[in-house]
């Protein structure tokens, strides 16, 4: 078990979390325009790299809020953690 820092409620144990999927998924603009197979690429495609990942998780039993984060899927370790709406501070 390891500790995740919440933007709102800093360090909380990891098993207060629920990750959410990949980060920073554009809205198509006109979805109704989309065909079947874009619709499906836009609803249920993501990375699922083995390195840097940036992910959506919520912090289910604290805050209930979102944000975001940089984590190494290789090696679990968070580099970095922040408010949804905020620019990813590592690239």
């Amino acid at each position: 078990m390891f500790l995740i820092t919440c933007p709102f409620c800093g360090e909380r144990e990891q098993s207060e979390f629920k990750a959410g999927g990949e980060a920073h998924i554009e809205r198509p603009k006109q979805p109704t325009e989309l065909s079947d197979d874009e619709w499906a690429e836009y609803l249920f495609m993501r990375k699922n790299i083995k390195g840097i990942q940036f992910e959506r998780w919520n912090h289910a039993h604290g805050c209930r809020k979102w944000f975001n984060m940089v984590r190494d899927t290789s090696n679990d370790q968070i580099k970095a953690v922040y408010k949804m709406g905020e620019k990813p501070p590592i690239k």
